[in-house]
C-alpha cells in the first residue's frame, strides 16, 4: 500500500523567518501581495491579498480590502474582507465594511458594521453563485 506524503505547512506558518511584518509606527500606500503569512502592527493604505494567514495586531490597521486564506484581526478594518477559511474578530477589534467567510468567530467587545456571508464554498466560487444570481433575478421597471 502507498501512503500519500502529506505536506507539512508548519515551516510556513511558525518560521518568524517566512512572516511578513509591518510594525508599529510604519505606513505603507499601496496593494501588497504575498504568498506567506502576514502581520500587521502598522497602517496600510492598499489591498493586501495573501494565500496564506493573515493577523491584524492591536495597533495595525488596514485601509482597503484584504483576501486571504485565514484572519485574525485585533486592530481595525476599513473594507472588505473576504477569508476561504476562519475569520476571527478578537474584543479589541473594528471592522467597518462587508466580510465573505467560510467561519467566523466575533468576541465579546468587537465591533462589526456591515454585511456578513458565510459559505461552505470559496470565495472564488462564492463570487461566482453571486454573479449567477445577480444575472437571473429580475429586473424592475423605472
Amino acid at each position: 500500500m502507498i501512503k500519500k506524503k502529506e505536506k507539512d505547512i508548519s515551516h510556513t506558518t511558525n518560521n518568524p523567518d517566512t512572516m511578513n511584518s509591518i510594525l508599529e509606527g510604519t505606513k505603507i500606500i499601496g496593494d501588497i501581495a504575498t504568498e506567506t503569512p502576514f502581520k500587521i502592527n502598522g497602517n496600510i493604505e492598499g489591498n493586501l491579498i495573501s494565500k496564506s494567514n493573515v493577523e491584524i495586531g492591536k495597533t495595525g490597521s488596514v485601509h482597503g480590502n484584504i483576501n486571504c486564506a485565514e484572519a485574525d484581526i485585533e486592530g481595525t478594518i476599513e473594507g472588505k474582507i473576504e477569508v476561504n477559511g476562519l475569520l476571527i474578530l478578537r474584543e479589541n477589534s473594528k471592522v467597518v465594511g462587508d466580510i465573505l467567510t467560510n467561519k467566523l468567530q466575533i468576541e465579546e467587545g468587537a465591533v462589526f458594521i456591515g454585511e456578513c456571508k458565510m459559505s461552505n464554498n470559496s470565495v472564488e466560487e462564492r463570487k461566482q453563485e453571486t454573479k449567477k444570481s445577480l444575472e437571473t433575478e429580475p429586473q424592475g421597471k423605472l
